[in-house]
């Protein structure tokens, strides 16, 4: 193994950055971090039609927002192509490239050729020995590599094995377009050389890329870095991973309410294993982890499985660590941002309070805006249709005792507003569920919330009282 492991994210930005991409770039980054070796990002915005800067922007704050963090600035793919064309221009030298004059009529009757045979479309290698001087007056050359013809290029892969690809399939590719622009494959090979990565982890979709980009290393004389294609998100029907699976940008997990470390920790899973251990902490996943032991098999998405992790972790969390979180994602949730418009220090208190009895009922942030929802409004408090239930008939005339026991509490506390509601139920002969129900509605406008002796300590004794007496009146 080098010195120090150097890995690489390497996403494109055409998009957000999306679900598969941020299991890649945490492979990546856990990788680096268990080796005691770095992380670099490098945007590979070679399709200049299709990249995008508002593109960039999103993959970079969703690698924050996960809090994935890289070494260095990052780097921009097409702002070193003079050093790609260099590159192909020395392997020209060298004699390991050649410029092809191929027209693209000639190019399209070699392709219909091999379609006739039933072959897949290779180049046929015409200017591969041919002297430049006999090509058209005027014509741009592309570069094209000498591939090696016989034998086998294998790749050493940490996940797939060693997997051979008969060099008669590889055909002499382009490096270097006619127009002077590189192509993707050598781009990568130059700059994975040049940013001294040794260890590169991506998604097994480029795995035949890396036959010919192991082509390209060997004709520059450079070391290939150890490779490892993991493979590809599923769906939970076993199809490849698309939009209706969950194949959305992480923006949008966040906005569903999923905690970071929650959402690693599953795509952690997704592939890779530590014996029985489904829960994990950053540390713990660092501590664990090795690229060898990911799976050669596709993993499935399974937003059930995310989101009752998602629970736990959150039921784990330190209430003032998970305050921290859920404030800073009130704009990005549904109903937050009226939440962070009224988060006053008072308010804030009563929500750190009423956090170990509203996070036991929530599996994501979203559900935990909808349960402190209560703490928020103004009174008298909208009561929605199942509330309304429990506040009919007799209801209220339970209420009208409930009130008067607890006027009559003076330290106020979860404990001592339990003790006057048991005091009353048992005298009236009630059973403390029919106490409880109608006092939950009151309070809350809800049917369901945390332990009602709970929300009255929140509140505290006057807005309780307050919310109370409107149901009463």
């Amino acid at each position: 193994m080098p010195d120090k492991v150097v890995t690489r994210f390497a996403p494109s930005p055409t998009g957000y950055l999306h679900i598969g991409g941020a299991r890649t770039a945490l492979f990546n980054w856990l990788y680096a971090k268990h080796t005691g070796g770095t992380m670099l990002l490098r945007i590979e915005d070679t399709d200049r039609e299709r990249s995008t800067d508002a593109a960039t922007a999103a993959i970079l704050d969703g690698l924050s927002w996960l809090g994935l963090t890289w070494d260095g600035a990052p780097v921009s793919q097409f702002e070193r192509a003079p050093r790609h064309r260099e590159v192909a221009e020395e392997l020209v030298r060298v004699g390991k490239a050649y410029y092809c004059y191929a027209t693209p009529a000639e190019l399209e009757a070699m392709r219909e050729a091999a379609r006739a045979k039933g072959l897949p479309p290779r180049y046929d290698g015409r200017w591969r020995d041919r002297d430049p001087s006999e090509a058209p007056p005027g014509a741009k050359g592309a570069i094209r590599i000498k591939a090696p013809t016989d034998g086998e290029t294998v790749v050493h892969d940490r996940v797939q094995g060693d997997v051979r690809f008969p060099n008669k399939d590889l055909d002499d590719f382009i490096i270097l377009r006619s127009d002077g622009n590189p192509t993707y494959m050598h781009a990568v090979v130059v700059d994975d050389h040049d940013m001294g990565i040794t260890h590169i982890i991506r998604g097994d979709d480029h795995l035949t890329n890396a036959a010919r980009q192991t082509v390209i290393y060997q004709a520059m004389g450079w070391e290939v870095p150890s490779m490892s294609h993991i493979p590809l998100i599923h769906g939970a029907d076993g199809a490849k991973l698309s939009k209706r699976h969950g194949a959305l940008g992480v923006e949008a997990y966040r906005a569903m309410g999923y905690l970071p470390e929650a959402l690693l920790n599953y795509l952690a899973r997704l592939g890779w294993s530590h014996g029985d251990d489904e829960i994990m902490s950053i540390a713990d996943m660092i501590a664990w982890f090795d690229i060898g032991d990911v799976n050669k098999g596709a993993a499935r998405f399974d937003f059930a499985k995310l989101e009752a992790l998602n629970g736990v972790h959150m039921r784990r969390m330190n209430d003032a660590a998970l305050l921290d979180i859920f404030i800073a994602t009130l704009p990005y949730l549904e109903g937050g941002p009226a939440i962070a418009a009224r988060l006053d220090d008072r308010r804030r208190a009563q929500l750190l309070a009423a956090l170990p009895g509203l996070k036991e009922r929530a599996k994501t942030l979203v559900e935990l805006v909808e349960g402190a929802a209560f703490l928020f409004v103004e009174r008298p408090l909208p009561v929605d249709e199942k509330a309304a239930a429990l506040l009919s008939g007799e209801a209220r005339a339970i209420l009208r005792g409930a009130h008067a026991a607890l006027a009559t509490v003076s330290e106020w506390s979860a404990a001592s507003a339990e003790a006057a509601i048991r005091d009353y139920a048992q005298a009236a002969s009630h059973k403390l569920g029919a106490v409880a129900q109608p006092l939950r509605a009151a309070l809350t406008g809800k049917s369901t919330s945390p332990g009602v002796f709970d929300v009255l300590a929140v509140l505290g004794r006057e807005e309780s009282l307050a919310r109370i007496a409107d149901q009463i009146d």
